[in-house]
């Protein structure tokens, strides 16, 4: 896909979704697990609802409004989640950031090393000036990642969310280009 980033940290590849990762996509986000932590990822995940989704990443990228990107294991290649920036606003100078870990590969500090070089690019390549990211308060390890990419508790929107017919409190996070340590 033309023009979107491929960001390297010592451990991972973050790279454009390719339709050969759908499989993998549809097995991890479609997991209970997974999808009952995020606002996003519907259950049961259907047939060619990772195709379809993958195919959007492209057009995204180009009209400047969203970047996801697969992250992958750098020396073994193998899919383990992604992350995006969604909501960018370049008049604003903020994005949203999301994420989502398959299960078999929860605890093991990829998702916090996946957001970390999503803040690098960022506030060094999009010229940000706040990157912000919610979690739903039953997933504490989100926020455990947000913490320890720099990001601070700025609130809690309370039962702003329905998932799956349970309105659910959501804990809101962000970090401002000046906080963020690194910068060119």
């Amino acid at each position: 896909m033309t023009g979107i980033p491929v960001l390297e940290t010592e451990r991972l590849i973050l790279r454009p979704f390719e339709l050969s990762d759908a499989a993998d996509v549809q097995r991890y986000a479609g997991d209970y697990e997974v999808a009952k932590m995020t606002t996003n990822i519907p259950h049961p995940y259907e047939d060619g609802m990772a195709e379809e989704w993958i195919g959007t990443h492209e057009k995204q990228f180009v009209e400047k409004s969203e970047l996801t990107l697969a992250i992958t294991h750098k020396q073994e290649k193998y899919l383990i989640g992604a992350i995006g920036l969604v909501r960018i606003k370049k008049e604003h100078q903020h994005a949203e950031m999301g994420y989502w870990i398959g299960k078999p590969f929860w605890g093991k500090g990829y998702c916090t090393e996946a957001a970390r070089a999503m803040l690098d690019y960022s506030f060094n390549s999009l010229n940000l000036n706040r990157v912000h990211a919610n979690h739903m308060v039953h997933n504490p390890a989100s926020g455990k990642v947000m913490r320890k990419i720099g990001m601070k508790y700025e609130g809690r929107l309370r039962k702003h969310f329905n998932k799956w017919g349970e309105y659910v409190d959501i804990d809101i996070y962000g970090i401002l280009r000046e906080e963020f340590p690194g910068l060119d």
